[in-house]
């Protein structure tokens, strides 16, 4: 019984810990982030992952790149615009950008 506990609260939280990474995928998607970019590739854009890697020692990440992701921007990685996407909220961009930062 006490075995069985244990198993069933493991799974239990490795559900839970997969779930806000998966619904946030699922955001991007909605919000139509995956047509420029993916997870572990360059496509029009950086990917996630890569985006990960240039702000990771960079405290103000998450403000900046929220900031980015509604109102766009163009330089940080080269000459292709991101354009504005005034469909995502600011909680969205949040969540976002939350997910984004801790791809590995």
């Amino acid at each position: 019984m006490k075995r069985t506990l244990i198993v069933t609260l493991s799974a239990a939280a490795a559900l839970l810990a997969v779930a806000p990474a998966h619904a946030s995928l699922d955001l991007a998607k909605a919000k139509n982030c995956t047509a420029c970019h993916a997870v572990d590739k360059k496509l029009i854009g950086p990917s996630y992952k890569d985006v990960a890697a240039k702000y990771a020692t960079d405290k103000d990440a998450s403000a900046k790149l929220a900031k980015k992701v509604r109102e766009g921007g163009v330089g940080v990685w080269g000459q292709i615009p991101m354009p504005a996407n005034p469909q995502v909220n600011a909680d969205e961009a949040a969540a976002l950008v939350k997910w984004i930062l801790v791809q590995k």
